[in-house]
C-alpha cells in the first residue's frame, strides 16, 4: 500500500473514531446499538440454554432407544449358533427387518469420532453404560459416533459408502450435510465382533447447538441494520439543529447583523434557541451601544488635540513645537486605535524599518526629564514593525519598570540592546531587555505573567486601581510582529523582561 492511501486510511479511521465517540450522533448511534447487540446477546443465551437442556433430554431419550435396539440384537446374535448367523444376517438385509447396519468381523474396526463434540462423547456415554448394565462385566465395547465419510464396516477397509443403496440411504452420506451415525462394535466370542452401525433417530440433533448459522443470524442482523438507520435518522434529526446553533455562534462577531436562528428542535433545543438568539441581540446591542460611546469620546478628545496643535503653532522654539506635535500625533493615533479596537478592526499601522535605539534613547530621556533613572546601553539596531505599537509595548514595560522595581543604591531600570549571534536561533532579530533593582517575581506566578488581568500581591499592593493589562499588551504586540517574550527573575535580583524582535521583513 502506498503511503498516501496509508494517510487516507488512517485519516478516515480517525475520522469515523471521532464521528463515534466524540460527536453526539456517534455516541447516540453507539448508546442504542450497544443496548440492542447485549439485549439480543441475552436473548441468543438464554435461547442457547434452553436448545442445549432440550437437546440434552433428546439425546438422553435417543440413546436409551438405541442401547435398548442394539441389546436386542446383541441378545439374538448370542442365542443363534455362529454357522447360522450369516444366513440370518442375509435374510434380515434382504427384508429389512432391522434399524442397524450388522457386520460380523474377526476384529475391532478402527473408527474416527466426531471432533469436539461435547453432546457426542454424552450420547457415546450414555449408550455404553446401559449396554454395560446389560453385558456381562468383562465383555469388549466401543461406542463411537463418526461421520460416514470414510467411515469403514470391516477390518480389510470396506467403506459404508460402498454399500447398495437399499441398505444405508444416500442422503444421508451426503458430503455437503453428512448425517453422524452411532458405531457399536462388541466381541460376541473370541475373535468374533458384532459391527452395528445407525444413524440417530434425528440424524442432525448435533446442529441444533450450532449457535452462529446464517439462518439464525441473518435476521438480527437485518434488525440491527435497521435500527442503526433509524438511529441514524433519529439523531441526524435531533442534533441538526444543535449544530445550526454551533455554526451561528462561530459566525458570530463576524458579522455585525446576524439573523437570528428558527426556533425548532425538541422543547430542550428550542428552549437553547431562543436563550442564544436573545443573547445574540443583548451583544449587538451592547456593541452598538459601545461603538457610539466610543465615537462620542473620540469626537470629544480630536477637539482639544486640534486646539493644542494649533497652538503649537506659536511656540517660537521649533525643537519644543516638533516635539509638541509628535506627542499630539501619537495621541491622535492612540485616540483613532481604540476606536478602531472596539469597532473590531485591525489597526492600521504600516511596518517599516525602526530604528529602535533613537526610539529608545527619546523615551529614556523623556523619563529623566521627569526625574526617573535609566540605565541604556545602546547599539545603533533596526526593528521591522509598528513604530507606535512597538513604542506603546516598550512603555508599559519601562513604566512597570521604574513603578514596580524600585531599589535604593542602583538605577531603577537598566536597558540593554545586543542582536542574536549568527548561527544562533535568534539569529536575524534584535534583543531588548528590560531589567528592574525590585523584589522580583514568584517563581510560581512566572507561567501566569502575560495573560489578561493578572495582578500579583506586591503590585496590588502599590497601585490599587490597575488592571493587569500592561503586560498582556506588550505579549499581543510582539506576538503579532513574530517576536518572542520571556519573562524571568534575575541572578542578581529584580525582574527581568527580554524582547526578541524581527530585525527584517520576513
Amino acid at each position: 500500500m502506498s503511503v498516501q492511501g496509508t494517510r487516507v486510511g488512517r485519516g478516515w479511521s480517525q475520522r469515523f473514531t471521532a464521528f463515534l465517540f466524540d460527536s453526539l450522533q456517534g455516541r447516540f448511534v453507539l448508546a442504542m446499538l450497544g443496548g440492542m447487540v447485549l439485549l439480543q446477546l441475552l436473548i441468543n443465551l438464554l435461547w442457547y440454554k434452553q436448545i442445549e437442556q432440550r437437546t440434552s433430554r433428546q439425546t438422553e431419550m435417543a440413546a436409551h432407544h438405541v442401547a435398548s435396539s442394539a441389546l436386542g440384537v446383541l441378545r439374538a446374535v448370542r442365542e443363534l449358533p455362529p454357522p447360522e448367523r450369516q444366513l440370518v444376517l442375509q435374510q434380515l438385509r434382504t427384508m429389512g427387518g432391522t434399524r442397524f447396519l450388522v457386520f460380523f468381523n474377526n476384529a475391532e474396526v478402527p473408527t474416527r469420532p466426531l471432533p469436539s463434540q461435547a453432546l457426542a462423547r454424552q450420547l457415546e456415554t450414555q449408550v455404553q453404560d446401559k449396554l454395560r448394565q446389560q453385558l456381562p462385566a468383562n465383555a469388549k465395547l466401543s461406542v463411537t459416533l463418526a461421520s460416514p465419510l470414510d467411515l469403514m464396516v470391516s477390518p480389510n477397509g470396506a467403506l459404508l459408502a460402498d454399500l447398495p443403496d437399499s441398505w444405508v440411504d444416500p442422503s444421508l452420506l451426503s458430503p455437503d450435510r453428512p448425517a453422524p451415525f452411532l458405531v457399536i462394535q462388541a466381541e460376541t466370542e473370541p475373535g468374533h465382533w458384532l459391527y452395528l452401525s445407525s444413524a440417530m433417530p434425528d440424524p442432525y440433533f448435533l446442529e441444533q447447538l450450532e449457535f452462529f448459522t446464517w439462518q439464525r443470524m441473518a435476521p438480527q442482523l437485518l434488525t440491527l441494520g435497521l435500527a442503526l438507520l433509524m438511529t441514524l435518522t433519529t439523531a441526524r434529526a435531533l442534533t441538526r439543529p444543535l449544530l445550526g446553533l454551533s455554526r451561528a455562534a462561530a459566525r458570530m462577531g463576524h458579522k455585525s447583523t446576524p439573523k437570528p436562528l428558527r426556533v425548532t428542535g425538541t422543547s430542550e433545543v428550542r428552549r437553547a434557541i431562543q436563550a442564544f438568539n436573545e443573547m445574540q441581540e443583548r451583544i449587538r446591542r451592547y456593541l452598538s451601544d459601545r461603538e457610539r460611546l466610543f465615537a462620542s469620546i473620540s469626537h470629544d478628545l480630536r477637539t482639544p488635540i486640534t486646539r493644542l496643535r494649533l497652538r503649537s503653532e506659536l511656540l517660537d522654539d521649533l525643537a519644543v513645537q516638533d516635539e509638541f506635535h509628535e506627542d499630539l500625533d501619537e495621541l491622535d493615533m492612540m485616540v483613532k486605535t481604540a476606536l478602531q479596537i472596539v469597532k473590531d478592526t485591525d489597526i492600521h499601522e504600516n511596518r517599516v524599518p525602526v530604528r529602535i535605539d533613537l526610539v529608545l534613547q527619546k523615551m529614556v530621556r523623556d523619563a529623566r526629564m521627569a526625574g526617573q533613572h535609566i540605565e541604556l546601553r545602546e547599539k545603533p539596531l533596526t526593528v521591522f514593525g509598528k513604530p507606535l505599537a512597538l513604542k506603546r509595548a516598550l512603555g508599559n514595560l519601562l513604566d512597570n519598570a521604574m513603578f514596580y522595581g524600585a531599589g535604593n543604591d542602583v538605577p531603577k531600570a537598566e536597558l540593554l540592546m545586543d542582536e542574536g549571534e549568527p548561527g544562533s536561533p535568534e539569529e536575524g532579530q534584535v534583543l531588548l531587555t528590560v531589567r528592574d533593582h525590585g523584589p522580583g517575581v514568584p517563581e510560581s506566578a512566572l507561567a501566569k505573567l502575560g495573560q489578561p488581568y493578572t495582578r500579583l500581591a506586591h503590585g496590588a499592593k502599590l497601585r490599587a486601581e490597575g488592571l493587569g493589562l500592561g503586560l498582556s499588551i506588550v505579549r499581543d504586540i510582539v506576538a503579532d510582529h513574530g517576536g518572542s517574550l520571556r519573562f524571568r527573575n534575575h541572578p542578581q535580583g529584580g525582574f527581568e523582561v527580554r524582547l526578541a524582535l524581527p530585525s527584517r521583513a520576513s
